[in-house]
């Protein structure tokens, strides 16, 4: 069955897809920075599952609940009543926020314990395939973990690879629920720092390499720290663990050149994908939530090969950045209250945010690249064809 994971995007909520990764071969992981985010993102998700023949899995993972999630829950389960029994979907979320639990007594839905999981809370949704579950006691991963048989098959784990996963989840817990007398709580905070220092600058999200490299990472660190790596000693050797894993996914890149470093590397790969921009009518590339050094660098080499003259890349947060070789750039810019240098300007979208880079494109489109007027409507264009 298809496996699609949306899940926070901190430490925790990476923590998640890493275990799911562990056990089920997930197809596509969305990570949601903020939770307003989340309800224009399920809703996208409705759109496609309602459209789908066969069953999937829908597993999310440390989102918080709020008022636009939980009305995509009843449209989830209301969808999943009206489908073919054997056609019907799984919605798995698993969520430790008492927000959450606050927000779905507000929504009139009834929670209670969990007759099949001790400890857990269940949202009834009138559906057996929607387990809507929250545990105010463990953090996310460790609940990917435990309710691993919800979304994946039962699966034994090389022993190495279970014990570094073991690791990982005490680390991540500890710092998640903020133990801070606990032994894991210091490794927490130094998986917590390579994490942020590593999620954004390297391999962007929206990259079949993304989710890859950040939880292969975890894991490496994770093992450092089993194996008895004090915070320091992890911080030393993140650099090497980093260009260990780049030196894996560039091993078959035709003129990798390992002489660079491994942002720069990575640019040169990065450059070459068709993934992480969309064209538009224009020609200009749109890339979408990039890291502004990757775009930076990325850019620079999208444009000397010749793939574009202009390159904007659109924050969740709303910011434009455009490159070009042509003066382009501020052109650009101007259409969305910025400026800049002819080269290098910025803007903000219209909206004040993006949540995908289909809600980008949608708000960037028409503003730099707007349609012809239509004169049908106009009392002259009776007169366009008319002969006296």
């Amino acid at each position: 069955m298809i496996v699609t994971q949306i899940s926070h995007h901190d430490l925790d909520g990476y923590g998640a897809t890493t275990v799911a990764a562990a056990f089920a071969a997930v197809s596509r992981v969305v990570h949601v920075a903020r939770y307003s985010d989340v309800g224009p993102v399920v809703e996208d998700e409705l759109k496609r599952l309602r459209g789908a023949a066969a069953s999937e899995t829908l597993l999310m993972t440390d989102l918080g609940l709020e008022e636009p999630t939980v009305a995509f829950l009843r449209r989830f389960a209301a969808m999943n009543r009206g489908r073919a029994e054997e056609a019907r979907h799984r919605l798995v979320v698993l969520d430790h926020h008492a927000s959450s639990i606050d927000q779905l007594k507000r929504q009139n839905l009834e929670i209670g314990p969990d007759p099949e999981r001790a400890g857990l809370l269940r949202a009834d949704l009138g559906d057996p395939e929607v387990f809507v579950l929250i545990d105010e006691a463990h953090c996310a991963t460790r609940m990917a973990y435990d309710q691993r048989a919800l979304y994946a098959p039962e699966t034994t784990l090389p022993e190495t690879q279970a014990a570094d996963l073991a690791a990982l989840i005490e680390a991540v817990e500890a710092l998640d629920l903020w133990k801070k007398g606990e032994p894991n709580f210091a490794g927490g905070l130094a998986l917590d720092e390579l994490f942020w220092d590593s999620v954004s600058t390297l391999v962007p999200a929206g990259h079949p390499w993304h989710d890859r490299f950040v939880s292969d990472l975890l894991m490496a660190a994770a093992g450092r720290l089993r194996a008895g790596a004090t915070p320091a000693e992890l911080e030393r050797r993140s650099g090497e663990l980093r260009a260990s894993l780049v030196d894996a996914l560039l091993a078959d890149e035709p003129g990798d050149d390992r002489a660079l470093t491994a942002r720069q590397r990575l640019a040169r790969a990065l450059a070459r994908s068709d993934v992480l921009f969309q064209p538009l009518s224009d020609g200009t590339l749109l890339s979408f939530g990039l890291d502004s050094g990757t775009f930076q660098r990325v850019s620079d080499q999208v444009m000397e090969a010749g793939r574009a003259k202009r390159v904007v890349n659109v924050q969740r947060a709303g910011t434009l950045s455009f490159r070009s070789i042509d003066g382009t750039a501020l052109d650009g810019a101007r259409a969305f209250r910025g400026g800049g240098h002819r080269d290098a300007a910025g803007g903000k979208l219209p909206n004040g945010s993006a949540h995908s880079r289909d809600d980008a494109i949608a708000q960037v489109e028409p503003v730099l690249n707007p349609p012809p007027p239509d004169l049908s409507g106009s009392p002259f264009a009776a007169l366009k064809n008319w002969k006296g």
